[in-house]
């Protein structure tokens, strides 16, 4: 294992990673405040909240006030959701994909270190 100082942990490679991970070798922290910006912007959910947002004001104004606030309503859960469960979808897309794992560890969203 590499000399690290306090500060900076030693990298763990993706398909290291990918196979420690369930058989417990890793410690895995996710930083929910830093994962919750992360993921909102990788599945594009503000905009997802707009469209939805404009489309149950659409019904809304055309008459299907019921249909508008489900829409609007559906939009709105939807995004808490997503960013709930924002540092599990984080690590879910950390294991399957090698180029999501390198940013999020890079840029502080999710630490990995060896379990002791």
């Amino acid at each position: 294992m590499p000399h690290t100082d306090e500060n900076t942990l030693p990298f763990v490679a993706h398909e290291r990673f990918k196979a420690g991970l369930h058989r417990g070798q890793f410690r895995v922290v996710v930083n929910p405040a830093l994962a919750r910006p992360y993921i909102a912007h990788r599945t594009r959910l503000t905009a997802w909240l707009v469209a939805s947002i404009a489309l149950g004001m659409l019904a809304a104004l055309s008459g299907s006030s019921w249909l508008g606030v489900g829409i609007a309503a559906f939009g709105v859960v939807v995004n808490r959701l997503v960013r709930y469960q924002a540092p599990k979808l984080v690590l879910h897309l950390a294991e399957r994909d090698a180029k999501v794992y390198k940013e999020v560890t890079q840029n502080g969203v999710m630490e990995v270190r060896d379990a002791l």
